[in-house]
C-alpha cells in the first residue's frame, strides 16, 4: 500500500505530535504539586488514535508508562464504547491490571476531538504522593494497599463528579496535594487535546487515522528489522531475587527469535506471594518490552507499532501475572529485574550490545513520614540511584536509574518540605563489580530526623543477599544495605521508627563488572583509585595488578 505521506512530511508532522506529547509533559512538571512529579519525573504523557493505540509518547518521564497508557485506553474502550465518549470526559484509575501496575500510579484518559468528532486520546499516568492503605511491601491483600478506582468519569462532558472525588480524597493522607497533582494531569490532557486540534487545523487533515497508521508502521518495520538480524532460536536465564520472609523469588526468562518477532516466556517463574513484591501482566509486559528496544532499536521512535512485534506471556498465578486480589504495591522489586534476565538470557547471541545486571534493578526506595514540632505532618519519598551494570564499551553508569529513569530530585527541595538533613550523599567506593569494564557505582545516603518527633521509615528494595550479576566474566555488585544509628542494620522490606536526632544511612547497590577483570586497562584501575572510586585492597584483589603506590616504591 502507498503511504500517504511523503518522507520530509512525515518527519514533520510525526515530529510535531511528538512536540505535543513534550509541551503536555512540561505542563504536568509545572503544575503538579508534589515532588514526585517535580522532582523524580515520575510520570508519562501520550497521544494515542481512537483505537487507544500510542501514537506519539513523550520524550521525558517514565518510558514504560508510555506503553502502560495505551493498554489502559483500550480497556477503558471496553467498558465505554467509542460512540459514549463525549467532548469534556474524563475518566480515569489505578486499577494494577489496567494501568501501571500498583495503586498510586493513576491515569487519566480524556478524548480529543476536533470540528466536533472524536479523533484520538490524551493520556497521563502520574504516582500519587499518598493513596491510602498501609505502606511497604508487607500487605497480605490489595484491599490494605489503598484506595482502588476502577475506570470511573471524573468529569462527564465537562462537569466534575464532585460526590467521587470527596469519598476518594477522604480516603488518603494528603488530599490537597493529590488533587493539585489529579488537576495538572487533567490540564496536561487539556494541553495535548487543544494543540492534536490546532495541528489537524493547520495540517488540514480531518483525523489521525491515516497518519498514525503511517507513523506505527514504520515503528513496527524498524525494531522487526532489528529482531530479524538475531539469530532465531531460544535463549534463557535464572534470576535469583531476596524475596520474602527469607523466602527467595526466581524469575525464569525464555527468549524465542523467530525471523522478525520475540517471544519472552517467564514460564517456571516463582508463583505469585501474598507480599505486595507481586506483578500485574501489564507492568511485566512493559518492563520486557522496554529494555529489549533499549537494546535493539533505540534510536527510533516508540508508539504502538515498537510492540507489536514483542510477545511476552507468564503463568498466570506466578509472581509476574498475579491473580487479583494479590498485592502489588511493590510490583517494581520483581519488574524491574527483568532486564537483567533478557540481558542474561541473549548475552550469548548479543555479547557487545548486553549490559551486566544494574544495582538499581530493582530500585530501593524508602518513605519517611511523620510530624515536626509543631504538629504538622511531613512525608517524603527517597528516589535515590544505584549503579549500572558495565557493558562492552565502558564502564557503568554510577547513581544512575535503569530500567526505570526516576529521578532522584533536589535534596534541598526534599530538605525544605521535611524536618530531615542530607548529611551525606557520596559514590559508595568498591561497590562497583570487577570486571574489564568496571560496574557502576551505587552511593550512601545518611538522613537524619531533627523534627523533635519520631518518624517511620517504611523501606522497600532488594539486592540485599543477591547482588547484581556480572556478565561473561565479570564480578557481582556490592549488596545493599540499611542501618539506623544506635540500632544497626534493618531490613530492606521493614519499617522501623527513626528517632529525633537518629540517622538512618542507604547503602545502595553497585552493578555488575563486564568481561575478564585480569583484562582492565591498569591506567583504568589507577584511575579509580586516585577518584576513590576503589580502594587500593580492593584494586589488589579484584584485579591483581600493581598499583601506582607500588609500582614507585
Amino acid at each position: 500500500m502507498e503511504s500517504k505521506f511523503d518522507a520530509i512530511t512525515l518527519e514533520i508532522y510525526w515530529s510535531r505530535l511528538i512536540a505535543i506529547t513534550d509541551e503536555a509533559a512540561t505542563t504536568l512538571l509545572r503544575t503538579a504539586f508534589s515532588p514526585i512529579i517535580r522532582e523524580s519525573n515520575d510520570f508519562a504523557t501520550c497521544l494515542m488514535n481512537v483505537r487507544g493505540e500510542t501514537i506519539a509518547e513523550s520524550s521525558c518521564g517514565i518510558p514504560t508508562f508510555s506503553g502502560l497508557l495505551g493498554r489502559a485506553c483500550r480497556s477503558m474502550l471496553e467498558r465505554f464504547p467509542l460512540e459514549t465518549w463525549k467532548d469534556g470526559d474524563c475518566i480515569f484509575t489505578n486499577d494494577p491490571w489496567i494501568a501501571t501496575g500498583h495503586l498510586p500510579d493513576i491515569a487519566v484518559i480524556v478524548p480529543v476531538f476536533h470540528n466536533g468528532k472524536l479523533v484520538a486520546f490524551s493520556g497521563t499516568a502520574a504516582h500519587t504522593p499518598d493513596i491510602g492503605g498501609s505502606v511497604g511491601s508487607g500487605n497480605s491483600e490489595i484491599y490494605e494497599e489503598g484506595v482502588f478506582i476502577p475506570p470511573l468519569h471524573l468529569y462527564k462532558a465537562g462537569v466534575r463528579n464532585e460526590e467521587m472525588l470527596e469519598l476518594f480524597l477522604k480516603n488518603v493522607r494528603k488530599p490537597d496535594l493529590m488533587l493539585g497533582d489529579i488537576e495538572a494531569q487533567i490540564t496536561a490532557n487539556r494541553v495535548c487535546q487543544i494543540r492534536t486540534s490546532d495541528f489537524l487545523s493547520d495540517t488540514g487533515l480531518d483525523d489521525l487515522v491515516d497518519l498514525s497508521h503511517e507513523i506505527q508502521l514504520m515503528s513496527e518495520r524498524s525494531i522487526r528489522d532489528c529482531i530479524s538480524a538475531l539469530p532465531d532460536g531460544t535463549y534463557t536465564s535464572l534470576t535469583s531475587l531476596d524475596g520474602f520472609d527469607g523466602i527467595a523469588t526466581k524469575i525464569k526468562c525464555s527468549v524465542t527469535v523467530n525471523g522478525g518477532s520475540i517471544l519472552i516466556d517467564y514460564s517456571g517463574t516463582s508463583p505469585q506471594v501474598s507480599r505486595a513484591i507481586n506483578c500485574t501482566m501489564n507492568y511485566t509486559q512493559a518492563y520486557s518490552i522496554y529494555p529489549l528496544i533499549c537494546l535493539l532499536d533505540s534510536r527510533s521512535r516508540r508508539n504502538d507499532g515498537s510492540y507489536r512485534p514483542i510477545t511476552v506471556t507468564a503463568p498466570e498465578g506466578c509472581i509476574l501475572n498475579a491473580r487479583y486480589p494479590a498485592p502489588v504495591a511493590a510490583r517494581h522489586i520483581s519488574g524491574h529485574v527483568l532486564s537483567c534476565a533478557i540481558y542474561q538470557a541473549l548475552a550469548g547471541i548479543l555479547p557487545d550490545m548486553v549490559l551486566a545486571d544494574s544495582g538499581g534493578a530493582p530500585a530501593m526506595r524508602a518513605l519517611i513520614a511523620g510530624q515536626d514540632v509543631n504538629g504538622e505532618s511531613f512525608s517524603i519519598i527517597l528516589f535515590a540511584s544505584a549503579g549500572m551494570g558495565a557493558s562492552a564499551r565502558a564502564d557503568g553508569l554510577s547513581t544512575t536509574a535503569f530500567p526505570t529513569n526516576s529521578g532522584a530530585g533536589s535534596i534541598e527541595i526534599l530538605e525544605a518540605t521535611a524536618p530531615l538533613l542530607f548529611k551525606r550523599k557520596e559514590f559508595r567506593s568498591n561497590s562497583g563489580g570487577a570486571g574489564k569494564y568496571r560496574g557502576g557505582l551505587g552511593q550512601t545516603i545518611e538522613i537524619e530526623n531533627y523534627s523533635g518527633q519520631p518518624a517511620k521509615v517504611v523501606i522497600v528494595g532488594d539486592r540485599e543477599s543477591n547482588p547484581a550479576q556480572g556478565i561473561l566474566g565479570g564480578g557481582a555488585g556490592a549488596l545493599a544495605s540499611a542501618e539506623i544509628s544506635g540500632i544497626g542494620s534493618v531490613r530492606l522490606k521493614s519499617s522501623a521508627i527513626l528517632t529525633s536526632g537518629s540517622s538512618i544511612t542507604f547503602n545502595f547497590a553497585g552493578g555488575g563488572g563486564y568481561g575478564d577483570p585480569n583484562e582492565r586497562n591498569l591506567v583504568a584501575v589507577n584511575k579509580d583509585l586516585e577518584l576513590g572510586l576503589v580502594t587500593e585492597d580492593a584494586a589488589k584483589e579484584q584485579y591483581g595488578l600493581k598499583t601506582n603506590i607500588e609500582n614507585k616504591q
